[in-house]
């Protein structure tokens, strides 16, 4: 296939041709990009082992025992906090990614649908096996007051990894589908940034987990979600899921 083929293809999928890279540097890119993703999944293996031997680290006692929602408690912290992570919450998750898909569904915008079931779908059941595998408690109450009673494991963080698997697939969408240099493209940048970034603080804030865990759920998640990424984007460019 030519050159005009492909640009003319990548159009009609909605996602722009980027330019050619030279092999070296494409080479030296994917050389880097495999490194970051083995660190990352090194870091949280040796976190994850030793969060099942320990219920909970030094540190995390530190920073939980500092920045809690008794503790620390400015006005309006505590409902921003508590609102931040109703996101992650019970069932909402999963009407959330059921009715974004239907939504990408109406607009003709399937492979965006796929890909976002594959990410924030596919890291919900891979973060229930690793709580499953790892069994460590959540935070107990003598030692940080809990906003809310929690039944569930406690590393990694299953709130911590559908932001970043939820909002960051949508956050990759509007960059690479809203129109460049545009206020909504900026404004929808920032608003699904956000909660990727304060989901974590939410979370300790609120007694629901260690710090160990955000870090742990943030450490392997941003791996899944470039995977789900790469999959998205090899499925744009072979109209995976529409007609050619």
């Amino acid at each position: 296939m030519n050159s005009s083929g492909a640009d003319k293809r990548a159009t009609e999928s909605g996602v722009e041709s980027p330019p050619a890279v030279p092999r070296p540097r494409a080479l030296q890119r994917l050389w880097r990009a495999e490194t970051v993703f083995v660190v990352a999944l090194g870091a949280f293996a040796l976190l994850a082992i030793l969060a099942s031997l320990r219920p909970y680290f030094e540190w995390d006692l530190a920073i939980s025992s500092r920045f809690n929602w008794r503790s620390f408690s400015p006005p309006g912290l505590l409902p921003a906090m508590g609102f931040l992570s109703t996101f992650g919450n019970g069932w909402i998750p999963y009407a959330l990614t059921a009715v974004t898909a239907l939504a990408f569904l109406v607009v003709r915008r399937r492979s965006e649908a796929a890909g976002l079931v594959f990410s924030a779908g596919g890291s919900g059941l891979i973060n229930t096996l690793f709580k499953l595998l790892i069994a460590r408690p959540r935070p107990a109450p003598d030692l940080v007051p809990s906003y809310r009673d929690m039944i569930t494991q406690s590393f990694p963080s299953g709130h911590v990894t559908f932001y970043v698997c939820y909002f960051g697939f949508l956050f990759f969408v509007a960059y690479a589908l809203l129109p460049k240099h545009s206020t909504i493209r900026r404004v929808t940048l920032i608003l699904l940034a956000l909660p990727v970034l304060l989901i974590g603080f939410s979370r300790v804030y609120l007694g629901a987990h260690w710090p160990s865990d955000t870090v742990g759920a943030y450490l392997w998640s941003s791996v899944w979600l470039a995977i789900s990424l790469r999959v998205y984007r090899r499925w744009k460019a072979r109209r995976t899921f529409h007609r050619v």
